[in-house]
């Protein structure tokens, strides 16, 4: 059920609303132009800021328009996107094992940031429950939490069906695992935080000014928008699942993949607390899962997937699919009206690897897929530290190979049929 008054913008947004003020006068010239203001952006933004350099962060629509204020607002590794043991099939044990632990790096990165500049953001170590759609998924979980804990002390705990009830008050899984270092803030809280350090450390930040081109010209680069041209000795892109034709080389390697979530209207607290008693962020080990966690303030909840594929995402039809699965996991919310309903893009890589670095002078940093709270705001860091010549923006991705594919402009195109495939062998079964 939705509410009569339903808005098509994220909850997060009357907390934290995208600025909309006209952007400054453009620069003729910059140390560093930043494409995009997102937490990869404004992440780098802070870190050139505070080392002296002179920043222009470029951004298409309002500040805070993508999806660094449309996320669900968990926050982990990254590490549950390969099985150790996969990584290790891929790359070889070292290789694996650097990985892993810098993505426990990552996390540790974003707490330490938000502790430091004293962001306001509701960050809290709520830990996550990640549920089995089927009984055999629950020993595969477990031996691949195993494998991270012997691979760089990731803590867990499984939790069977049969004690469920103390994690989430659902019978739809098959037990499940608990990360509880994983945790959870409120993104557009977060956002705004980081766009205030950014700002007051120097960086100018330039709403409604897309980039309609760069051509490196010698030892500089013209970055042209719609404003203007802007000269800048380095560029860093930062636009991930909102990447256009103007930045083809990084186009071409990433799939914007829709991804919607839905708010429920304000219910008792106890009620929110009977469902999810830990008040942790919650997931599942399905294809293509869903996601949920309470509201920070632990009266609504907040549900997300899969975008829709009926109607446009300012029609209710497009989000009925995520209040139908809501309701398989939770029935005691049959009868709760739906108040705000959203979507945005993430980024997908052919090799569902997040990337970082340089191409033709031009540095990169994107394909978060689907875990970009604490990837984007640690690679804006290192993308940041590889500008400056830092050594210390060294990273182990930094030699994975940035494939594109023969056909990549049909990859939108069959996302959907990907997706019904993954759901048909969701119900089939392991």
């Amino acid at each position: 059920m939705f509410d009569e008054q339903v808005r098509f913008t994220p909850w997060w947004w009357e907390a934290a609303p995208p600025e909309v003020a006209r952007p400054p006068s453009l620069p003729r010239s910059i140390d560093v132009a930043v494409v995009g203001s997102g937490y990869t952006g404004l992440s780098a933004a802070l870190t050139l800021a505070r080392a002296g350099r002179s920043v222009a962060v470029l951004e298409a629509q309002a500040l805070g328009h993508g999806a660094s204020t449309r996320n669900g607002g968990q926050v982990g590794s990254g590490n549950q996107k390969f099985t150790v043991r996969q990584l290790v099939d891929l790359y070889g044990e070292a290789k694996a094992r650097a990985l892993v632990n810098e993505g426990t790096a990552m996390l540790r990165h974003i707490a330490e940031l938000i502790e430091r500049e004293g962001i306001a953001c509701e960050f809290r170590r709520v830990g996550r429950f990640r549920g089995c759609m089927h009984p055999a998924h629950y020993e595969s979980m477990a031996r691949g939490m195993e494998d991270l804990k012997r691979f760089a002390g990731v803590e867990f705990f499984m939790v069977p069906r049969a004690e469920q009830g103390s994690e989430i008050g659902s019978d739809r899984y098959f037990g499940g695992s608990v990360l509880p270092n994983d945790a959870a803030l409120h993104p557009g809280l977060y956002h705004q935080g980081l766009m205030e350090r950014a700002r007051g450390a120097g960086a100018l930040l330039l709403p409604f000014t897309p980039v309609t081109g760069i051509a490196r010209e010698g030892a500089r680069t013209r970055v042209h928008t719609a404003g203007g041209a802007i000269e800048a000795r380095d560029v860093l892109v930062a636009t991930n699942g909102y990447t256009t034709r103007a930045l083809p080389w990084v186009r071409r390697r990433v799939i914007p993949v829709g991804s919607a979530i839905i708010a429920t209207e304000e219910l008792p607290a106890e009620r929110i607390a009977r469902l999810m008693p830990r008040g942790r962020v919650y997931g599942n080990s399905a294809r293509v899962f869903h996601y949920f966690r309470p509201s920070p303030d632990g009266r609504r909840m907040l549900w997300g997937g899969r975008v829709g594929r009926l109607g446009s995402q300012a029609s209710t039809g497009a989000f009925e699919h995520l209040r139908k699965e809501m309701v398989v996991v939770f029935p005691d919310l049959a009868g709760v009206r739906v108040t705000h309903c959203w979507s945005g893009n993430i980024a997908y890589t052919h090799d569902t690897m997040p990337h970082i670095g340089c191409q033709d002078g031009i540095h990169y940093a994107t394909g978060y897929c689907g875990t970009g709270v604490s990837r984007s705001t640690y690679f804006g860091h290192k993308a940041a530290l590889k500008v400056l010549g830092d050594p210390g923006g060294r990273t182990a991705f930094d030699d994975l190979e940035f494939r594109t594919h023969r056909f990549h402009w049909a990859t939108p195109l069959a996302v959907p049929v990907v997706e019904t495939w993954y759901r048909i062998r969701d119900a089939m079964g392991p």
